[in-house]
């Protein structure tokens, strides 16, 4: 029993991105995708959307904190503490030295659907500060 039931957690292993949070952008392409290399780029289009949308809200933050002194150092330097978070936690998830070999072709596109979903995360608690901290 207890042989199946690792043999099921390891095939189900590689497939953990699929229950990611993603945005409905990343479904419809992911949907549409044929190929792993078409859904890494599904992944990585949707990390980039992420991103962007995260540096928008981090520089209305940014704005907002310049009419408190000392409030864009403090600011920076969570973005900053965050970014160190985000890639020790990818690099948590991903331990392996060789990544190619231990994780797939899924890798990338793990690594990304990952990437975007912190990002989100983080952009809430941005959108958190510009509306109730930072004051």
């Amino acid at each position: 029993m207890r042989i199946g039931i690792t043999a099921i957690l390891i095939f189900l292993g590689p497939f953990s991105c699929f229950a990611q949070d993603k945005s409905e952008q990343c479904r419809v392409c992911m949907d549409k995708a044929h190929t792993q290399a078409e859904l890494n780029s599904c992944a990585s289009d949707d990390s980039k959307r992420a991103d962007s949308e995260l540096n928008s809200v981090y520089h209305q933050l940014l704005s907002k904190a310049k009419s408190t002194p000392g409030a864009t150092e403090k600011v920076e330097a969570a973005e900053r503490a965050w970014v160190q978070f985000r890639d020790a936690y990818i690099a948590a998830m991903f331990p392996a030295e060789d990544k190619q070999l231990s994780y797939g072709t899924m890798y990338p596109m793990e690594v990304d659907l990952d990437i975007a979903s912190l990002t989100r995360e983080q952009t809430v608690r941005i959108k958190n500060l510009i509306n109730e901290g930072a004051q």
